[in-house]
C-alpha cells in the first residue's frame, strides 16, 4: 500500500513538473531571444551618425547711398567651430533673384563648411536694398562694389556674378582686377562692351559658367570671356540661363573645385 502511494506521489510530481515546464516555456523562449535583440540595438547605436552642421547666416545693412543689405556666412570646421577664412567670396545675383537665393540654394552654407567666408549682397533696387539715382555710370557701380568690400573688410575676394550683375562685375573686373583673387561670371551681361586686348591684359583666374541651353547670354559671354588668359570653363549640360538653379550639384562641385585651385 505504501509502495502504491509513493508511486502515485512521484507520478503527480512528474505531471506537475511537466505542466510547469509547458507554462514557462514561452517565457524561457522570449528570454533567450532578448540578448540578440539588445545586441542589435547596441549595434545600431554604435554606428556613427552623419554629422549635421548648422551654418548661421547673419544679415546686416551698410549705410550710404544706397544702403546695402547683405548676408554673411562665416567659415567653420567639421565640428562647427569658426575658423579663419581660406578666401572671401562675394556673391552678386541676377535680375530675378536676391542674396537670399544663395542662402536657399545652400551655396553660402557650402562655402562656409569648406572654409570660405561668403558675403552676398542685395544689389540696389532688389531685395532689401533700395534703388538709387546715383548708379548711372559704370564708375558709379564700380565704386559701389568697392564701398561694399571696404566697409566689410573684404580683401582680394573671389567675385561671383550671374546675369544682370554683370553691369557691376564686368566694369569692376576691367578697372579693379588687381583687387580680385578670382572671378566667376555666370552668363553675365555687358561682356560685349570691351575689346579682346582689354580682356587679354587681365591676369585674374576666372571660372566661366554657363548653361548649355543658354544660347543667348550664356553663349555670348562665353565667346567674349574666353579671351581672358587664365580661364576655366564650366558648361552645365541640360541647364538654362540660371544654370546654377537647374544644376545646383554640378555647379557647387565646379565652384569648390575652382576655389581649391586658387592660391
Amino acid at each position: 500500500m505504501n509502495f502504491l502511494r509513493n508511486r502515485l506521489v512521484v507520478l503527480g510530481l512528474v505531471l506537475l513538473a511537466t505542466l510547469l515546464l509547458y507554462l514557462l516555456l514561452p517565457s524561457i523562449r522570449q528570454g533567450s531571444m532578448e540578448p540578440s535583440l539588445e545586441a542589435q540595438r547596441i549595434g545600431m547605436m554604435s554606428t556613427p551618425a552623419i554629422p549635421t552642421i548648422n551654418v548661421s547666416i547673419r544679415t546686416g545693412q551698410l549705410p550710404g547711398d544706397p544702403p546695402l543689405f547683405f548676408r554673411e556666412a562665416l567659415p567653420i570646421d567639421g565640428a562647427g567651430r569658426q575658423i579663419l577664412p581660406r578666401l572671401q567670396v562675394v556673391l552678386l545675383h541676377g535680375q530675378a533673384f536676391t542674396s537670399k537665393t544663395w542662402e536657399e540654394l545652400g551655396t553660402m552654407a557650402l562655402l562656409a563648411t569648406h572654409g570660405y567666408q561668403a558675403l552676398a549682397m542685395d544689389l540696389p533696387g532688389y531685395g532689401k536694398s533700395p534703388d538709387s539715382e546715383a548708379l548711372k555710370t559704370d564708375q558709379n557701380r564700380v565704386d559701389l562694389i568697392s564701398r561694399f568690400m571696404e566697409s566689410l573688410g573684404i580683401r582680394a575676394p573671389v567675385l561671383l556674378s550671374p546675369s544682370m550683375s554683370g553691369h557691376y562685375s564686368i566694369p569692376f573686373l576691367i578697372k579693379n582686377n588687381a583687387q580680385l583673387h578670382g572671378f566667376i561670371p555666370i552668363a553675365p551681361v555687358g561682356t560685349r562692351s570691351y575689346t579682346p586686348q582689354q580682356y587679354q591684359s587681365i591676369p585674374t583666374p576666372t571660372l566661366i559658367v554657363y548653361g548649355a541651353l543658354d544660347t543667348n547670354l550664356g553663349a555670348q559671354s562665353h565667346k567674349n570671356l574666353i579671351q581672358l588668359p587664365h580661364h576655366f570653363v564650366l558648361r552645365l549640360e541640360g541647364a538654362r540661363h540660371a544654370c546654377y538653379m537647374d544644376k545646383p550639384r554640378e555647379f557647387h562641385q565646379g565652384l569648390i573645385d575652382f576655389l581649391s585651385k586658387l592660391k
